[in-house]
């Protein structure tokens, strides 16, 4: 809804992910609300670096501003308190919900276990736990990992993704959801009544995808 509580018509979203520190190299489109799904640091997500990236996101025009935590943002897994008070340029979302504009939002940046990184879990039960703390009601989901066979194909060709969160996104059909992680899976993917985004935005520059909610 607005600031008149009247829902709009229509939202005009601006996804991307894995910016790893070149957020500066990229032309970021004008739009409603952005949407980062993660991995803001070039390497550990340090509170400098955050710093920084929360200075770019105050100089986009954007009216609302969202983002989720990647596996590089270690800031957000061991300060969290400073981190989200560093934050100020967006909403953190981490097993939160939002709603702007009518539409709610749903964020969590874990992923299966892979070596050290932040926010890792065990495949099982712990990410089926934690992907239930999902509402049913969810309109646009945002994670940092892709659900498995969606957006998550590997250069050696394995699907990594996330089977508890395939088994979720199924239950709950959000209208879209936008992940990041496994960059060479760029893309968008239509399945069932969901839009899957893989937004990865990386340093080759790739642009941050456009769609209208």
């Amino acid at each position: 809804m607005d600031s008149a509580g009247q829902k709009t018509a229509s939202m005009q979203l601006v996804v991307l992910s894995d910016t790893h520190g070149n957020h500066r190299d990229i032309a970021v489109p004008d739009g409603d609300l952005l949407i980062h799904a993660g991995d803001f640091g070039s390497m550990f997500g340090s509170i400098d670096e955050l710093r920084e990236f929360n200075d770019f996101l105050g100089e986009l025009p954007h009216r609302h501003k969202i983002f989720v935590a990647g596996n590089h943002d270690f800031c957000f897994e061991r300060e969290n308190e400073d981190a989200r008070n560093t934050l100020t340029n967006a909403r953190y979302l981490q097993d939160e919900s939002v709603e702007i504009e009518g539409v709610k939002f749903y964020g969590s940046p874990y992923q299966p276990q892979f070596l050290n990184w932040a926010f890792n879990l065990p495949r099982g039960q712990p990410l089926w736990r934690k992907w239930q703390l999902i509402p049913p009601d969810t309109d646009v989901l945002i994670t940092h990992c892709p659900p498995h066979g969606i957006g998550d194909r590997t250069y050696y060709r394995r699907h990594v993704g996330c089977k508890e969160l395939l088994a979720r996104v199924t239950e709950v059909k959000p209208r879209l959801h936008v992940f990041g992680h496994i960059h060479e899976a760029r893309g968008r993917y239509e399945v069932g009544e969901t839009v899957f985004i893989n937004a990865t935005t990386d340093r080759n520059e790739r642009a941050p995808f456009v769609l209208e909610l």
